[in-house]
């Protein structure tokens, strides 16, 4: 083989091998939640969620609705689930970390859905149009709260960090979750762990 063949050869064994990891990166990247791929379909969370009590239903109802009334109206929501485990994720649309963690919470609040209430809080987001969407591309079965003054995420979550997530138990004992989740494993852990009491 001469010189020439050599250097065409090796040159098309690089681009291949170059090829070969540029598609490894685009796979592994079309799996990241940034990309909004929910876990599960609309119609497969609503047919797992269906059958759950009348006040967690009532929120399965908002799924991926951004509701509006502030404190009182999240404190009034909170009352009609007076007995229920409850899990509220405060996240806003620039949050990286807050895209990093959404797919767990579209997973486990699905799988946990029908026992425990989940809420999430906008917070800190300029506009109601960055976080509609947000929700457009990471879907979730249950509502969050508008929140552009941050007001409302830092009384509940006593925090102006972002993320953070606090678990209630069905007695109403409260435990704080700085930051993010890291995998769908460690999100379902404290929620057993700490609103299930398990």
């Amino acid at each position: 083989m001469n010189p020439r063949s050599v250097s065409i050869a090796a040159a098309a064994l690089a681009g291949l091998v170059l090829l070969g990891v540029g598609l490894a990166q685009l796979q592994g990247s079309r799996s990241t939640p940034s990309q909004g791929r929910a876990p599960f379909t609309g119609a497969q969370a609503r047919a797992l969620l269906s059958g759950s009590p009348p006040a967690l239903a009532a929120l399965h109802a908002q799924a991926n609705e951004l509701l509006s009334g502030g404190l009182p109206a999240l404190r009034a929501r909170l009352a009609s689930l007076a007995g229920h485990p409850v899990v509220i994720n405060k996240w806003a649309s620039w949050c990286q970390p807050c895209r990093e963690e959404v797919a767990a919470f579209q997973r486990v609040s699905v799988l946990q859905g029908r026992r425990v209430a989940f809420i999430g809080i906008d917070s800190v987001d300029s506009s109601r149009a960055d976080a509609l969407a947000f929700l457009r591309s990471f879907p979730l079965s249950y509502p969050s709260y508008y929140d552009q003054s941050g007001q409302l995420g830092a009384t509940i979550t006593d925090s102006t960090f972002t993320p953070v997530t606090v678990f209630f138990d069905a007695r109403g004992r409260e435990f704080i979750h700085q930051g993010p989740y890291p995998s769908t494993a460690k999100l379902e852990a404290d929620v057993r762990r700490y609103a299930l009491d398990a």
